[in-house]
């Protein structure tokens, strides 16, 4: 079994030399035997072909993925557990450990292992699969970890572009001289913006970890309810805010969000392996108070979104392979267009409790690549808290300035969570 890269997997692969890579950890209450992991994992890919998969190269030198005769398995790495932060250490290691995909899989699974407890994650090459595969990974892993006999079925992967858009769409001409005409304008674009000589040196990377307790979490929650908009915009207009006071001219006044795109076609099931990322962008007005500001972002956000066309914008993007180097070029050169980018998960749908052991917590994934702008935030929600990750490097925005970022958001969310109390 075998598929052309789409475009978006082949500019985040790179020539393979470089990690661009997401990592899921997890903590398990529990004790586990490293063939109960191997065998848990050996039922992953049974199910998901793309976890077999190397990737290779044909005549014209362009990437496929491809299982190969003789399956290799999951690749563990064990490290012996000595604290609580061990998988934040672990994690970064992960960030620059590159995949030798003409040998083995595009993802891997690290075990930091403890006689009660144990932090596990997976890790991944992004050009492999988004969040949402990943939180699916997870979901899957636990059941037949717990249970290997459990059903947890078999995919019926995606081949290439005609298993996500419709045919009627596809083969339309009027769509594909759009998408021609498109994409050739934006090519364009890009082939002649004007970008710096050499990357922006990125120096040293960094994460910021922190969880809201289930008290405070449903503070925030209860807050954007009442108010009516979502929590995802809330944290965009604070965390924009911050951004400003701490940064002050050097802030952007702009944010990233990742939209799934699972939510807006059918083709793309939720546990399909597939990396493909939609985004709307956001800003605050400086006019408006806070909370008209943040109603004003919802309604900004709702009309985007219901503009998204998926299918479109898929064969928009895949007229671009010819100028692939052109959009890697200006990726890594070019200058910052945005704050960050902001990924809220929500509410991740794993069971605390299994036969023979508990999830202890799930951590919110991080991700880092070669790509340019490195800063980002990704939220999630597990039994009831809240969880932060912070990811930057200093030559984008200096630690100090990400210490007092996140100390201004905390400080103006709590301000805001006791003036809705007392008002």
């Amino acid at each position: 079994m075998k598929r052309k890269l789409l475009f978006g997997e082949r500019m985040i692969l790179g020539d393979g030399t470089e990690a661009f890579n997401g990592i899921i950890p997890f903590r398990l209450r529990g004790t586990f035997k490293l063939e109960e992991i191997q065998r848990a994992l050996a039922l992953l890919q049974n199910k998901h072909p793309w976890l077999k998969a190397h990737v290779t190269h044909d005549e014209e030198n362009l990437p496929w993925f491809e299982v190969p005769q003789k399956i290799v398995p999951i690749p563990i790495r064990i490290v012996i557990r000595q604290g609580e932060d061990d998988w934040q250490k672990e994690s970064m290691k992960e960030w620059y450990m590159p995949f030798d995909h003409e040998k083995f899989p595009l993802i891997r699974f690290v075990w930091i292992k403890g006689e009660e407890v144990s932090d596990m994650f997976f890790s991944f090459h992004h050009c492999l699969c988004d969040g949402g595969s990943a939180m699916t990974l997870l979901y899957e892993f636990l059941q037949v970890l717990d249970n290997p006999s459990a059903d947890i079925g078999v995919e019926n992967p995606i081949l290439g572009i005609q298993d996500i858009v419709p045919a009627n769409i596809l083969n339309s001409r009027r769509h594909k001289l759009k998408a021609k005409v498109l994409g050739r304008v934006a090519s364009t674009i890009i082939k002649y913006a004007p970008v710096n000589k050499k990357p922006i040196e990125r120096q040293n990377d960094y994460m910021i970890h922190w969880k809201f307790d289930k008290e405070m979490t449903q503070q925030v929650i209860s807050y954007c309810k009442s108010n009516g908009f979502t929590v995802n915009t809330f944290l965009c207009a604070i965390v924009l805010q911050a951004f400003k006071k701490i940064r002050g001219k050097a802030s952007l006044n702009k944010i990233c969000c990742p939209v799934d795109i699972r939510r807006l076609t059918t083709q793309i099931k939720h546990d399909h392996i597939f990396a493909f990322g939609l985004m709307v962008e956001v800003s605050i007005n400086e006019k408006l108070n806070f909370l008209d500001n943040v109603r004003k972002m919802q309604k900004h956000v709702k009309r985007k979104t219901s503009k998204l066309d998926p299918y479109t914008k898929m064969m928009i993007i895949e007229s671009w392979h010819y100028a692939l180097d052109n959009f890697t070029r200006i990726l890594r050169n070019g200058k910052a267009t945005n704050d960050c980018m902001l990924s809220n998960l929500g509410l991740i749908q794993v069971p605390h409790e299994y036969r023979n052991f508990t999830v202890d917590t799930v951590f919110s994934p991080s991700a880092l690549g070669p790509l340019g702008q490195t800063t980002g935030f990704v939220v999630s929600t597990f039994q009831g808290e809240m969880d932060f990750c912070f990811i930057s490097s200093e030559g984008y925005l200096p630690y100090s300035d990400a210490q007092a970022i996140r100390k201004d958001i905390l400080d103006t969310i709590k301000l805001k969570l006791e003036y809705s109390a007392v008002s």
